[in-house]
């Protein structure tokens, strides 16, 4: 059982709770009505480099199962002695689309909706106080459930999208979840900063264009940058980012120099 936070400021540092509960639903229903619409050949295109549509599609249901405790065959995913925990993710992927390289597209939406359908309600009662998994990029091990939550939102979203892109269509442009999705990303600006030198109360401020964008002021405190303390004065630096490159950006869709050419 899961342990609530005894002090609300334990975690004070990653700055207001973020609650993705409420998203879960309508994104399941976006994914399976993105994969009934796909036509055969769609499946086989290239979403992320090495892996095709269909190949993103498994390591979701993958994530499904893992939430709801189900291992198929007597498969349990564990860290190999020094495997490093990208490592580790990369060859949990590749096991499970092996797992279910005989299913053909059908068997892999309707696999998709019973179990992100339970994992749907699971995340819908959720306690967002209490402590969760580790949130590597944001440096929090271990976080706040409403971290974990709303990480998990951020890879169902993003390979939402990748699957559209590799259809040929663009980005989601729907704000409310593009927003979380942005929100949940720059909660890794503290731990980004964390070999960054500066004095006590020194600022910096990320900007993110409307309508799915806002502002973060990330501040230089005693002992890690934060993202509780106010805005004041003029930030010693600031950063302004559309959101289609602040989001690729955040999920290495896009290089940082390429960023900077858009900044």
């Amino acid at each position: 059982m899961r342990t609530r936070l005894t002090e609300e400021r334990d975690f004070a540092w990653l700055g207001r709770p973020i609650d993705a509960r409420p998203l879960f639903a309508a994104e399941l229903s976006s994914l399976l009505g993105l994969l009934r619409a796909l036509r055969p050949a769609d499946w086989n295109a290239t979403a992320v480099p090495g892996w095709t549509v269909r190949d993103l599609a498994t390591p979701l249901l993958g994530d499904f199962q893992g939430r709801l405790g189900w291992h198929e065959g007597g498969y349990r995913p564990a860290v190999a002695a020094g495997e490093t925990l990208e490592a580790f993710i990369h060859r949990v992927n590749q096991e499970w689309i092996d797992l279910h390289a005989g299913l053909g597209p059908a068997a892999v939406i309707d696999a998709l909706e019973a179990a992100g359908s339970r994992v749907t309600g699971q995340f819908a009662t959720g306690d967002l106080r209490a402590t969760g998994p580790a949130v590597s990029w944001a440096g929090a091990d271990p976080a706040p459930q409403w971290l974990d939550t709303a990480r998990e939102f951020t890879e169902y979203w993003t390979h939402r999208q990748q699957i559209r892109h590799a259809a040929g269509r663009a980005t989601d442009p729907e704000p409310r979840a593009l927003s979380l999705v942005l929100d949940t990303f720059l909660r890794a600006l503290p731990h980004t900063l964390r070999d960054t030198s500066a004095a006590v109360g020194t600022q910096i401020l990320v900007a993110i264009d409307d309508p799915a964008g806002g502002t973060w002021t990330v501040t230089a405190t005693e002992p890690r940058w934060s993202l509780a303390e106010a805005p004041h004065g003029r930030p010693a630096a600031s950063v302004r980012l559309d959101p289609e490159t602040a989001w690729r950006l955040c999920t290495r869709g896009i290089t940082p120099a390429a960023a900077l050419g858009r900044v």
